[in-house]
């Protein structure tokens, strides 16, 4: 039974096990269930290529976060990014990542702040070559690991002899494609940060990955931990779309104050899976069950089948 946080009527709404963990920590400012032990702090600062770039430095001066995370991809900004790479070999990233970290990169390193982004694009090494150029111009050493392996473009001719078929159509594959990509997980991004890099760029992964990843290398779950990956995937997709989680798509609108200085999203987790959602303080938005709840609807592509987008 959940419920609605302006309303208080109770709704009944059967879930999974691992899904219903997660609701109840979305909801958790509420709840008498408290976080414990060891917790991770993570806050998303883009939602997709074109995001303010305002939230970066609200949550890294503001947000108390372990980790910053950044999403910009979506399929139309993946052919974009393809477009532009064909024009040049140094393009195919989103620049917008490197110029707002630019000025913040002392604060992140003096702070021991982390980054995680999916701003490579098809093109994560340039996009880590101009990341390091910047760090370098400020006299600053930045340990940044690529997570490749994304991109099978060159692999064109094995798919296409595999019959593969657009999942829900059955629509052969084209004879003309400019990009594949498959989506990585949070695995090969823990991994990286278990080597010791400060900043994880990586090309096509699942969204909420870029969360969950921090969460696998910080608590050390195992690829067997079902229940645990998925309050921590729970988590990345409550977060990955920026402010739509405090407020920004909220039905009930009229509730949601200070627009021009919109809170964005901090996830803090426990080794258990249990965690809040909040924004740093005197920021505008809402944090509420109800603004929580829609963002996690937002993200179901068929509730039928709970299967997430």
């Amino acid at each position: 039974m959940l419920r609605h946080a302006l309303s208080g009527r109770w709704i009944r709404a059967p879930v999974p096990r691992a899904i219903s963990r997660g609701l109840r920590a979305a909801a958790s400012w509420r709840s008498s269930r408290a976080l414990q032990g060891e917790t991770v702090r993570v806050g998303c600062s883009s939602g997709f290529w074109g995001d303010t770039t305002t939230a970066a430095p609200q949550l890294v001066e503001a947000g108390d976060i372990d980790y910053l995370v950044a999403d910009y991809l979506s399929e139309i900004t993946m052919s974009l990014l393809a477009n532009a790479k064909q024009k040049s070999p140094q393009l195919g990233y989103c620049p917008d990542f490197v110029e707002t970290l630019r000025p913040l990169l002392k604060d992140i390193k003096k702070k021991g702040i982390r980054v995680v982004s999916n701003a490579g694009g098809v093109n994560p090494q340039a996009c880590v070559a101009a990341l390091l150029q910047a760090a370098r111009d400020q006299g600053l050493e930045l340990s940044v690991a690529t997570v490749t392996g994304d991109d099978f473009t060159d692999r064109m001719e094995e798919v296409q002899m595999l019959g593969v078929q657009e999942m829900i159509t059955g629509q052969s594959l084209p004879e003309s494609v400019h990009s594949m990509n498959a989506y990585l997980g949070g695995f090969p991004i823990a991994e990286a940060l278990s080597l010791g890099a400060d900043v994880v760029v990586t090309g096509r992964c699942v969204d909420s990955a870029l969360t969950l990843g921090p969460l696998i290398h910080q608590f050390q779950w195992r690829e067997e931990d079902f229940d645990l990956l998925a309050a921590g995937s729970l988590a990345g997709h409550l977060v990955e779309c920026g402010a739509q989680a405090t407020g920004g798509i909220y039905t009930d609108w009229r509730h949601v104050q200070g627009w021009d200085n919109m809170g964005f999203p901090v996830v803090e987790c426990g080794s258990d899976g249990v965690f809040t959602v909040s924004k740093p303080p005197n920021t505008g938005g809402l944090v509420t069950w109800g603004s929580v709840a829609e963002q996690l609807v937002y993200e179901i592509g068929d509730p039928t089948k709970l299967s997430s987008t």
